[in-house]
């Protein structure tokens, strides 16, 4: 992107190679099959819009707008707000419960204000950079005036990039809300990441073509942007999105969240090992105190598990030593 390429068309092409490996392999699982799955619904295909509109169009696209105006840090920085958002979603949809009685229910409530607060830090105060960068070459500095993507933000655009991210973050909250329902309807994993695979790649299109109007935008003219259309289609989209749902499968969208906020520590190594980035105070104090409330509402996540836990053992008169750890291994279940 800092060449030029559009943050909207590599959307849009990244998905739309998912989709075609995903529908390509769907046909042979189908195959493979023996029982008939269950018919689609109205409701259900309503779901797997809902999943691409919020998984991959809004969220991956405000996602690579945010890089035009902060880092890969502030985004991870940002990632911290999964978990809150998605403990509030399940709290509105009704799929977990907030009873300020408990310790663990408290630990939780805690845990969102100090993340807010420590998203509010980020949104607000950039700071001064802890490590500077080197300067970049003339024909640098012009590539970057034309194309003011990763590590060029103008400080006044700090704040914006950040809100972006923190858009993109409860867009992900919503989609891992709506697909732990669609989960429980629909059993097909594979149907359910076709489809919403399609339906975000059309709405991807859509957005791009509005927005990107100029054809020389949608032409690739290096093997670096295919290659990394094709990593990010990979590892991005299908193995990314399989293992989510997986997981989601057995423990649901809170849990799912919760390992987000450890893209930070990538983040940071990988900017300066490889790309020599600023990072900025406000970054790393709004990601302690961010990474504090991370850290209250995994507690109180698995005080709840194993209140949950006793109460199973206690209903069937069985002995507390065949209470679930949070982190049980699911290979043998």
């Amino acid at each position: 992107m800092a060449k030029g390429m559009s943050p909207f068309v590599f959307v849009f092409y990244s998905n739309a190679l998912a989709t075609l490996i995903v529908l390509f392999t769907s046909l042979f699982c189908h195959k493979s099959v023996t029982h008939k799955p269950p018919p689609l619904s109205f409701s259900l295909v309503t779901k797997f819009f809902l999943l691409g509109l919020t998984g991959v169009a809004v969220a991956q696209n405000c996602a690579f707008t945010a890089l035009n105006y902060a880092s890969p840090i502030l985004a991870c920085a940002m990632g911290h707000l999964l978990p809150t958002f998605s403990f509030l979603l399940s709290i509105i949809s009704r799929n977990a419960k907030l009873d300020l009685r408990s310790p663990s229910s408290q630990a939780k409530a805690t845990g969102v204000l100090i993340t807010a607060m420590g998203a509010t830090v980020v949104v607000l105060y950039k700071g001064p950079p802890m490590r500077n960068t080197s300067p970049p070459s003339p024909s640098l500095q012009l590539r970057l005036m034309q194309h003011p993507l990763l590590f060029a933000s103008e400080p006044e655009h700090w704040a914006l990039g950040a809100l972006f991210f923190a858009l993109a973050s409860l867009s992900v909250s919503l989609w891992h809300v709506i697909q732990a329902g669609t989960i429980k309807e629909y059993s097909e994993g594979m149907t359910i990441l076709s489809s919403y695979s399609v339906f975000g790649t059309i709405q991807s299109a859509v957005l791009a073509l509005i927005i990107e109007r100029e054809p020389s935008a949608w032409t690739l003219n290096s093997r670096l942007e295919i290659t990394n259309i094709a990593l990010a289609a990979i590892f991005g989209s299908i193995i990314r999105n399989n293992i989510q749902g997986w997981c989601m499968r057995w423990k649901g969208p809170v849990y799912v969240a919760m390992f987000k906020p450890l893209g930070i520590v990538v983040a940071v190594t990988m900017g300066f090992i490889f790309f020599g980035s600023s990072l900025h105070v406000g970054s790393v104090v709004g990601a302690i105190i961010m990474g504090i409330g991370y850290y209250s509402l995994m507690w109180g996540q698995i005080k709840e598990e194993e209140i949950i836990c006793e109460d199973s053992s206690h209903g069937t008169s069985q002995s507390s030593a065949h209470k679930v750890p949070l982190l049980q291994d699911d290979s043998e279940v």
